[in-house]
């Protein structure tokens, strides 16, 4: 959808449109049922009777805001009734104190520690606080920089090459040998490697490293030139950042979506397990959001992939040093937005925080 389309969602509604549009929202999200004529006359103060609620709730399926799935009465939201309800209506509902305080024990409690098992942790209380999927996207490795590396030999035909970059993540990759390497040589090929790549991202590393490993001058006959030589052939392959793990998507507890209505048949749940087993398309959406600065919010049909036009994804970024990563929750289109909302901004604030933004 647009920008143009959506600032133009609720500019045909008149006011009492609005405030029954709203009702139906508020009725369908807390019991996941069809909003009929007189339960919204009951329920809330619109000062129309029943019938007048009727017609008003078929002006709203003509505009596109209802649908009835059967020859009942009752109405459900469509995505433009979420989407107005998201932006014209809703205010994000305070945490509680208690709800504030899991998110810290979870997020603060403990670190420093790993990027991977912080955000780990943050996604599995989001689960449990928005009864939603908490999901994450670990940031891409593209501007990654490369603090240190180490070659350790761990069989005659094998080194272990361990990169620690920048921000706190720590790669390992396999370097085939055609044999065994001298522990001097091994020495001397690690000091270059460091002295010429140390401090540079891994895309400059990808593009450039037969360059920069010219002409060291430690060749001696013991190996040496032929170690750097096998880093220079498989350099596409050692620094390829895109195979490094960045972009892993991480998931809370699909359990949490498993016991909402929506999935209480075989097709939809397994609709759902589907969901979560594609994680390249989950990477490649959640990589690819631009926040601008705030929460994105995408619902149903807004999605990019036709997997996700059944559900709302609200996101925010994290930061690791120059790094970006994506968290937040995936969820029914049917969601108590106003505290999920809430609940995803605390979170990705109290990660930043942690990783020093």
């Amino acid at each position: 959808m647009n920008t143009d389309s959506l600032q133009s969602i609720g500019q045909d509604l008149s006011e009492r449109e609005r405030r029954v549009l709203e009702a139906v929202v508020r009725t369908y999200v807390d019991f996941a049922e069809p909003a009929g004529s007189r339960t919204l006359a009951k329920r809330f103060d619109l000062g129309v009777s029943p019938a007048t609620v009727r017609n008003t709730m078929s002006d709203l399926e003509t505009k596109g805001y209802l649908f009835h799935r059967h020859t009942s009465a009752g109405r459900i939201p469509t995505d433009h009734a979420y989407r107005f309800y998201v932006d014209r209506i809703m205010r994000p509902q305070p945490l509680t104190d208690n709800e504030r305080e899991r998110l810290v024990q979870e997020i603060e409690i403990g670190a420093p520690s790993a990027v991977e098992r912080l955000v780990q942790r943050a996604i599995r209380a989001l689960s449990v606080l928005s009864r939603e999927l908490g999901v994450a996207v670990a940031p891409s490795l593209e501007e990654a920089i490369v603090e240190r590396l180490e070659l350790i030999q761990v069989s005659s035909a094998k080194l272990l090459m361990v990169m620690t970059i920048r921000s706190g993540f720590v790669r390992t990759v396999y370097v085939d040998l055609p044999g065994e390497v001298q522990a001097d040589v091994l020495t001397s090929v690690t000091q270059v490697l460091n002295e010429r790549l140390a401090g540079l991202t891994l895309l400059e590393i990808s593009e450039s490293l037969p360059e920069r490993l010219r002409d060291t001058g430690i060749g001696d006959g013991r190996g040496a030139d032929e170690l750097l030589n096998i880093f220079i052939q498989s350099s596409s392959e050692l620094f390829d950042w895109t195979s490094l793990q960045g972009g892993e998507v991480h998931l809370g507890q699909t359990s949490v979506l498993a016991s909402q209505p929506e999935f209480n048949t075989g097709a939809r749940l397994k609709g759902l397990i589907e969901l979560t087993e594609q994680r390249a398309l989950l990477a490649d959406v959640l990589g690819n959001r631009e926040h601008q600065g705030g929460l994105k919010i995408t619902i149903g049909s807004e999605n990019p992939e036709e997997a996700l036009s059944d559900f709302t994804l609200v996101t925010a970024e994290y930061r690791v040093g120059r790094l970006k990563g994506v968290i937040g929750v995936i969820g029914p289109t049917r969601m108590p937005y106003e505290k999920v909302i809430a609940i995803v901004d605390y979170t990705s604030t109290l990660v930043n925080n942690v990783l020093g933004v």
